[in-house]
């Protein structure tokens, strides 16, 4: 199987925490869909030719395009690639980007899940993150996601600013519960470099996040979510019985992907490729026929790399068999014994050879994965 990644570089306003690749003018929106779809088709298909079982419209605001911009583009993927009949479709949307018309423009398009960036039901913070939707539209939207007839469907939420109290926190959780979302995918507000809020904290003109709140606001969370019968699969990742993220699952699992669009990454199993993140460059090279891209093609070592971490952000967790199958004996004998180090402090178990994060592990996850790397 493989999936397929959408970038769509549009957005309302600038959220002052995100540093993906986005643009606030819709000026060339008409000459970048056409570029999007010019690279589907000269596009070299990976050797077996999968079926496309996801496709994800991300981005910037995907939900700001047009019907006919939809359409045009999943046409364009079916005539390209063998999508079966059960793909997930998913798009990314704002909540003032909902409404009945254009929940009904995406469900006749074939769109059958939705990502819904709602980041928090509290006007407050939603003003101090710079989001151009309200709480009023937060609410509203679920409702009418679900008249709509969307039964798959997810919200995000962000955990550890430093206007959001643990009060705040559970009431923001507590909404999740009442409208019975399926899906719910949470983040730690994190200050990147070269971004609106990194800049306005060394200006001392908002306060820094504070990261013993942050955990305390996770562990919480992991043991709300739990107690309300969600599954905790991977790290930021709640669902519903049934209701995982196929597109989002594929890419933990280590499965192939393309990826169309200005900074969209590709990753054929064992190369990686990505996009120039400037839509002028993108526009241009593929007016001229070219993909503007850069690949490196991973090393053993990297993939192993990559599954470590990947695999322990999950709840399935690290598979010894699954290293010694791919890698070699010696890397999951290594693998095991640093992995008791942790088990004897509590941060992961060791369960039919999986190394599996407890609660407290998941707090350090990316510093255990980076002690399990090979170089």
């Amino acid at each position: 199987m493989a999936g397929i990644y959408i970038h769509i570089p549009f957005c309302r306003q600038a959220c002052n925490y995100c540093n993906f690749h986005f643009v606030t003018s819709l000026r060339l929106k008409d000459e970048l869909i056409a570029a999007l779809i010019q690279e589907i088709n000269i596009t070299l298909l990976f050797d077996g030719n999968e079926t496309i079982e996801t496709i994800y419209f991300g981005g910037g605001t995907p939900s700001l395009l047009l019907k006919d911009d939809v359409n045009r583009i999943l046409e364009a993927l079916h005539k390209k690639f063998d999508i079966a009949g059960t793909a997930e479709v998913a798009l990314e949307a704002n909540p003032d980007d909902v409404n009945p018309g254009k929940l009904s423009e995406w469900l006749a398009a074939g769109i059958n899940r939705l990502s819904v960036g709602i980041q928090s039901f509290d006007e407050a913070e939603l003003v101090w993150m710079n989001r151009a939707h309200t709480a009023a539209e937060s609410l509203q939207c679920i409702d009418e996601i679900k008249n709509a007839g969307f039964s798959n469907f997810s919200i995000d939420l962000i955990y550890g600013s430093p206007l959001l109290t643990n009060d705040n926190w559970k009431r923001n959780v507590d909404i999740v519960f009442e409208k019975n979302v399926p899906h719910i995918s949470c983040y730690a507000l994190t200050v990147e470099p070269k971004t609106a809020l990194s800049k306005l904290i060394t200006q001392h003109k908002k306060a820094n996040t504070d990261p013993d709140k942050q955990s305390e606001q996770f562990l919480l969370l992991m043991q709300w979510m739990r107690n309300a019968g969600y599954d905790h699969y991977e790290i930021s990742n709640y669902a519903l019985p049934g209701m995982r993220s196929k597109h989002n699952s594929s890419y933990w699992s280590g499965e192939k992907y393309y990826g169309f669009g200005p900074s969209a990454h590709s990753f054929d199993g064992t190369c990686r490729r990505w996009n120039v993140a400037n839509n002028s460059v993108y526009i241009q090279s593929l007016q001229k026929g070219g993909i503007p891209f850069e690949e490196e093609k991973l090393t053993s070592t990297q993939r192993l790399n990559e599954y470590i971490m990947t695999s322990l952000r999950t709840v399935e967790g690290l598979s010894i068999d699954k290293v010694v199958a791919g890698f070699g004996k010696q890397f999951g004998e290594k693998i095991m014994l640093l992995g008791k180090k942790y088990a004897g402090s509590n941060k992961l178990i060791v369960q039919n050879a999986h190394l599996i994060l407890t609660d407290e592990g998941k707090l350090f996850a990316d510093g255990i994965a980076a002690d399990l790397f090979f170089e």
